[in-house]
């Protein structure tokens, strides 16, 4: 093993520690001293912006576990994976069926036709402040928000959140599953959470064929596009996979956007004045502090020689999305946070065929919601700095968010 292996080995040790959440980004600088990095085991790290960008747009990165030379334990089980774990063709044929309904150019303006529900669902929960001098933006905005607006768009009931939440906190934790370190119990633990989670997508799928409504589950089920109509297990597959990433990163963007503006008051009060800035300010937010920090595995399915190095075919690639867009290669003084940056060309919600479905969606949800409660928080003040991370360091952002208002 080489010097370089046993010090790059050692710097993504620490960062997958929970005692780096807090702040990762000065380790994500000595990993970038070597941009493409084996490990001692045989995988492969990727942290700069340039070998990153690369390496998403080659068409020899896999996202199908089974071009793995040894191919991990994974939460999908024996499942139907989402398209998000295929390759071309079967990627962009499922991605193609889906994204029909979700955006364009056949609902082009799915989006903002949200808006007003948006508006309405941000400035209830805010109602829901009043008289309160402490409040939590996780539990009492940044999860609630996104979770009732993707339970809208495909149809699940909002009633049932504290079924599926249990469900997606387990598959949430099994995402970076190592089998050096972790018990295996969390792999088995989301495997069992995925297949009851696709259990009860699949009951409701079965009510749409009988009884479709004005949602995106009765869409997927009654749709015979140019490609198709997707099979029951592909629509369970995509719904699944919507309805996690459909709040999931949403809440650790909102999150960590309210954090980063009470870090930086004078951002805040820009803000406060120019509601406009929010466009740019969230475009920054995503490459200062990503919803998504790591893509945990992808697979080399032949030699793919990246900046000076040649990964080999089977190889476990992990892709350090966060590093990317702190690199001084890329952004000048990339550990500022400047809404005025220009050129943001972020990583924040990936690049290549699997830039994120949801991302247009994301953005307007965290846009709305920042610009109300920076207008509608009374001199807004953190109780904790830094405050409880979660423990997922892959969708990092914290577990609460306790703020002082008033007073």
């Amino acid at each position: 093993m080489t010097t370089s292996e046993t010090t790059t080995t050692d710097t993504l040790r620490r960062i997958l520690d929970y005692s780096s959440r807090a702040d990762p980004y000065p380790l994500y600088a000595e990993l970038r001293r070597t941009p493409v990095a084996r490990q001692e085991d045989g995988s492969w790290v990727v942290s700069t912006y340039r070998e990153l960008a690369d390496i998403l747009h080659n068409p020899h990165l896999s996202s199908d576990v089974r071009n793995l030379a040894h191919p991990m334990p994974s939460a999908e089980g024996t499942t139907t994976p989402a398209f998000i774990n295929m390759d071309p063709p079967e990627h962009d044929r499922l991605r193609r069926m889906a994204m029909r309904h979700f955006g364009p150019p056949h609902t082009p303006d799915l989006v903002t036709g949200l808006e007003p529900a948006l508006a309405e669902t941000v400035g209830t929960l805010i109602d829901g402040f009043e008289g309160s001098e402490r409040i939590d933006i996780v539990d009492d905005l940044a999860y609630p928000f996104p979770v009732t607006v993707i339970c809208r768009l495909l149809g699940v009931p909002r009633e049932d959140e504290p079924r599926f939440s249990l469900w997606v906190n387990d598959i949430i934790n099994a995402i970076d599953y190592d089998p050096r370190t972790d018990p295996k119990e969390k792999v088995e633990d989301g495997i069992r959470a995925r297949q009851e989670l696709r259990q009860y997508l699949g009951g409701l799928l079965e009510q749409r064929h009988d009884r479709p409504g004005d949602d995106l589950l009765s869409r997927l089920a009654n749709d015979d596009g140019p490609d198709g109509r997707m099979t029951d297990e592909e629509i369970i597959s995509t719904a699944n996979l919507l309805l996690i990433a459909g709040h999931e990163t949403t809440v650790n963007l909102i999150t960590n956007g309210m954090l980063t503006l009470l870090r930086h008051p004078e951002v805040l009060q820009r803000l406060r004045d120019e509601p406009d800035l929010v466009v740019p300010l969230v475009e920054e937010l995503l490459r200062y502090e990503p919803p998504v920090h790591i893509i945990p595995w992808r697979a080399a399915y032949s030699d793919i020689a990246v900046g000076d190095a040649v990964i080999p075919k089977g190889s476990q690639i992990m892709l350090m999305l966060a590093s990317g867009s702190r690199d001084p290669d890329r952004f000048a003084e990339p550990d500022r946070f400047d809404p005025d940056r220009r050129d943001n060309q972020h990583l924040g919600f990936g690049s290549g065929i699997h830039l994120c479905f949801g991302g247009p969606l994301a953005r307007r949800e965290a846009q709305i919601a920042l610009v109300e409660l920076v207008r509608r928080l009374e001199r807004p003040r953190l109780v904790d700095d830094p405050p409880p991370y979660r423990r997922s360091p892959v969708l990092r952002g914290p577990v609460h968010l306790l703020v002082e208002q008033g007073g």
